[in-house]
């Protein structure tokens, strides 16, 4: 039976097997249609003969044994990195568009592996893990109607459920865990929250932290005695995750977690943003927290400080210099928009990056995270 859609589910999925169509609900948290060409596969398929018919835009629909589908994905990703030859980069920007191209081919490929869930989000092959729980936490309750999703996404998935549950331990917050959900960026890199655990406080009496993700900056600048924060975001996933990081830490009477897109009501002595670093399109939900096309937040959140900073407040910009080294904006066209947005700068304190792709010399983007810096702008009315 082909199953129903309404324009909020996702849309139905079609294939034929053993002679019949057959139909389920498609689910792609990257927003990928269903594909045109599926073929059934199991455990007789070769890897050759599975990169082959996913290089060609053929969709394999995995009816065989679970732990050999993800040994199949792995091979497949084999093959797609040996495959491809790393081009000589003219420029920083060429280096950068050509890497993210090859990220695109790669997760092209590699989402043609397909499995189905169940209409409880079990999965009804041999030696399947019970994920449940973890699919219930990206998708909602399960609403017994039986899907087919990527196997790269739902690995993706059940590795957020296990950093869901271990959570990530943050330094500035004297070791405690901040514990990221599905979909919202993980506070890995912590070196800005050191930057922010350090800057002088313009007041204790009331701050914005926009954007929030997990909470994690809010629940900072709580730490440090700041009597009221508010904390903003436009992702509902986000709102619940800071929200419940916020209970964990006892500090959701401290932090008000409320809708907002950038900035909430009123003034505040001090306004917090950490805005997407990179200036190009996102490819997932989660990488809306890494690239922002245009720099769209980061402007908005200059643009519109002034008029929501109190009289002798500051807003406290992080940011990271990865877009300069690779050619994609300009230190000028920061100091630009800062003076067009009324504003000046008290202050830029800097940090450098302790991720370990700082030090890869293999990763494609190496020259640019060598140079990286990440910086506190303290910014004021001018």
């Amino acid at each position: 039976m082909a199953p129903s859609t309404t324009p909020d589910q996702p849309p139905p999925f079609y294939w034929n097997e053993n002679g019949q169509e057959s139909g389920a609900r498609w689910r792609s948290e990257a927003g990928l249609p269903p594909p045109k060409l599926v073929v059934v596969a199991d455990d007789t398929l070769s890897a050759d003969a599975a990169y082959r018919l996913a290089c060609e835009g053929t969709a394999l629909l995995w009816r065989g044994d679970f732990q050999n589908g993800r040994q199949l994905l792995n091979a497949l990703a084999r093959r797609t990195d040996n495959r491809k030859k790393r081009k000589e980069a003219a420029s920083p920007a060429e280096a950068f568009h050509l890497h993210r191209l090859a990220q695109s081919q790669r997760a092209r490929t590699l989402a043609m592996v397909l499995v189905p869930l169940a209409g409880d989000y079990g999965i009804p092959l041999r030696r399947a893990p019970d994920w449940r729980q973890a699919c219930s936490e990206a998708y909602g309750p399960a609403d017994g109607i039986d899907t087919v999703v990527s196997l790269r996404e739902l690995l993706g998935i059940n590795g957020a459920h296990e950093w869901r549950k271990k959570g990530v331990e943050i330094a500035a917050l004297a070791g405690e865990r901040i514990h990221p959900w599905y979909g919202v960026f993980s506070p890995l890199r912590g070196e800005y929250l050191d930057l922010l655990a350090e800057a002088p406080l313009p007041a204790k009496t009331l701050a914005f932290d926009i954007g929030t993700g997990t909470g994690v900056i809010a629940a900072l600048l709580a730490r440090r005695g700041i009597a009221h924060v508010v904390a903003t975001d436009m992702d509902p996933r986000a709102l619940a995750c800071a929200q419940e990081n916020l209970a964990r830490l006892k500090l959701d009477k401290q932090v008000e977690v409320v809708k907002a897109n950038l900035f909430p009501p009123g003034k505040a002595p001090l306004i917090v943003c950490n805005p997407p670093w990179v200036p190009a399109r996102p490819s997932s939900p989660v990488e809306q927290a890494i690239y922002d096309p245009d720099c769209r937040m980061l402007k908005g959140f200059l643009s519109g400080l002034a008029a929501h900073l109190e009289s002798g407040g500051e807003g406290w910009l992080i940011l990271s210099d990865i877009a300069e080294h690779l050619g994609l904006r300009s230190r000028e066209d920061l100091l630009g928009w800062v003076s067009a947005a009324g504003l000046k700068v008290l202050e830029k304190r800097d940090i450098k990056p302790r991720h370990p792709k700082a030090s890869d010399e293999n990763d494609p983007l190496y020259r640019a995270r060598q140079n990286e810096v990440t910086s506190l702008w303290r910014l004021a009315a001018a």
